[in-house]
């Protein structure tokens, strides 16, 4: 908790309309909110002990540059995440019967995938197989393996990355 009534009582009276700022920017409230709660800790921290000239623009533009990051990532983890298409493997369904010539090609991708995986540290091909072929979100994954988001991120990352690329050596 901060230690400057002033600064707690700045955040406090703008915190409705940064989460409306941050929500335009991401375009996600849940999300926004995250990222004032973020934008407030940091702020708090760069006002300690000194005066801030215009405190309120400070606050606004550490809320506006932690969404614009956000919403990068998110864009580059979804680059990501359409780049690589195993995900084929996973909607071919038991109910419809595909030709023979899809199952010997998906089959031969599935094991791909899975020797792929294999080769993968343990916590990544967690993190990637949850991700992946569980449709965890990320801060699922963070919890059940006691890492942060970003960390995650980078796992999942890394898990489709070097699938892509055994996939690429056949």
């Amino acid at each position: 908790m901060s230690r400057d009534p002033k600064t707690l009582a700045l955040f406090t009276a703008h915190r409705p309309a940064l989460v409306n700022y941050a929500s335009s920017i991401v375009g996600s409230r849940v999300q926004a909110e995250d990222l004032v709660q973020e934008a407030w800790l940091r702020f708090d921290q760069a006002s300690r002990g000194r005066f801030l000239e215009d405190a309120t623009g400070y606050l606004y533009r550490i809320v506006r540059n932690l969404a614009l990051d956000s919403r990068r990532r998110m864009a580059r983890e979804g680059r990501l995440t359409a780049a690589a298409d195993f995900e084929a493997v996973a909607r071919t369904s038991p109910d419809t019967a595909p030709d023979p010539e899809t199952v010997a090609l998906y089959k031969d991708e599935y094991a791909l995938v899975m020797a792929a995986m294999a080769e993968l540290p343990e916590r990544t091909r967690i993190a990637c197989e949850m991700h992946r072929f569980g449709g965890a979100k990320l801060r699922e994954i963070a919890a059940l393996l006691g890492i942060s988001v970003p960390l995650a991120h980078k796992l999942v990352a890394e898990g489709i990355e070097h699938c892509k690329r055994r996939r690429g050596r056949r």
